[in-house]
């Protein structure tokens, strides 16, 4: 097992401008390994609690000094010249902490030094991220995966005004990487004209897509549908799947949306009537957070009446931990699980979370942030794991962008393998 012979932790901003953690790990080798910790905007009150500062003077209290310290100081103390495999370091950071959330020494903290650790022992042993991240969960097996696009950004990660919170393409219909990458580059670029021709702004939310003040929520998938025949596909092709981020607009037992363009307050069963209508007038692939984060009857009740053709994907229902995802497990909740590094913690964790999804025989769906870094682990991760789908946003910026560049390399190194 690889000895680990320094940990150092800096502040750095993530893509909205916030602050974050980066964190070097260097082994006794000589080899170290660099990772950076994304944040998110739409969080689940079940999550892993990232430490911030809170002192209002510096970033608005958003700061992760204290973060740091822990790492530089205690986490580093603690583990410097001993050594881990990934398992016994992520056991040990779990129980150093000592919380039930990682409040203590922060997620944060905790993420950045797993994920650091990770990748110091890919280079050390000189082979691929993936490489590695495939020997932890025992596969050898390694698949592309479905990218879907985030085009349009509404909710919490834009001021479009539309309460869904994202709507994606997801191209089906092809066979490589680089094809459906090829495919959302030509949407996207029909959906910008779209826009344009229209009169409406072409600003852009936080995970890269358009931001228009549409008129409501059904309009989106209409617009969709048309730059998706525009780019001369079909809707078996190219689908469109939803985040709602229901816990965005749940207050006092009702969701507060327009439907049709009309303000509504629907009980939950009223609100699936909604999605059922949606699913019967466009080619949808998967809803994901369609009802509030604890609103287990809702989820299931969508699972049992449309989930045969949908995927019903949970986030800040099961927040990457192995309790929720067993109980949504039993309580038959879902048939997919979102997978965000920074929801549990720790490296361990979201393996634990991705092979229960996969065990259960659900679609793990690996995940950006809406504070994303330059950091492409997740890349690694959803081939290593050879999960189906990631969600990395548009491409429109460089913090997702290259997120889809890694897996394009990836791909290349796969094939160039298979010619040898």
């Amino acid at each position: 097992m690889p000895k680990i012979k320094l940990l150092k932790a800096t502040e750095i901003l993530d893509s909205r401008g916030n602050p974050t953690i980066e964190v070097l790990c260097e082994l006794e080798s000589g080899v170290s390994g660099l990772a950076s910790v994304p944040s998110g905007a739409s969080t689940g009150i079940h999550e892993a609690l990232e430490l911030r500062d809170k002192d209002k003077s510096r970033y608005n209290g958003l700061g992760v000094l204290n973060a740091v310290r822990n790492v530089n100081e205690e986490i580093n103390d603690f583990l410097k010249d001993k050594n881990f495999d990934q398992s016994s370091l992520d056991q040990t950071l779990i129980k150093l902490d000592g919380t039930e959330n990682k409040s203590r020494l922060g997620a944060n903290a905790i993420l950045g030094v797993s994920l650091a650790f990770a990748r110091a022992c890919a280079l050390d042993r000189k082979i691929e991220l993936f490489e590695y991240l495939g020997e932890l969960a025992g596969n050898n097996i390694f698949t592309l995966p479905l990218p879907t696009f985030n085009v349009i950004n509404g909710g919490k990660h834009s001021d479009s005004g539309l309460e869904i919170q994202e709507f994606m393409i997801v191209p089906v219909g092809f066979q490589t990487f680089h094809e459906k990458v090829e495919a959302g580059a030509k949407i996207i670029s029909c959906l910008e004209k779209i826009l344009k021709e229209r009169g409406y702004p072409i600003s852009i939310g936080d995970e890269g897509g358009f931001a228009p003040k549409l008129s409501s929520n059904e309009e989106v998938f209409d617009i969709l549908e048309e730059a998706i025949s525009d780019a001369s596909y079909s809707p078996e092709k190219v689908k469109i799947s939803i985040d709602a981020a229901a816990s965005t607009f749940y207050k006092d037992g009702l969701y507060n949306l327009r439907i049709d363009g009309k303000e509504k307050n629907l009980k939950n069963n009223e609100l699936l009537e909604w999605y059922e209508k949606l699913s019967r007038r466009y080619s949808i692939f998967s809803i994901e957070d369609g009802f509030a984060e604890d609103d287990w009857d809702g989820f299931g009740q969508m699972t049992r009446e449309i989930g045969g053709n949908i995927k019903i994907i949970g986030d800040d229902l099961t927040v990457t931990n192995i309790k929720r995802i067993k109980m949504a497990i039993e309580k038959k909740s879902i048939n997919g699980v979102l997978i965000k590094l920074n929801q549990i913690g720790t490296l361990s964790e979201t393996i634990q979370a991705i092979l229960l999804t996969k065990s259960a025989g659900w679609l793990p769906f690996i995940s950006h942030r809406s504070g994303e870094t330059m950091d492409t682990f997740i890349s690694d991760l959803v081939v290593g794991l050879s999960c189906q789908c990631i969600k990395a946003g548009s491409l429109k910026r460089g913090e997702r962008v290259c997120k889809y560049d890694r897996l394009l390399e990836i791909e290349n190194i796969l094939l160039t393998r298979k010619k040898i």
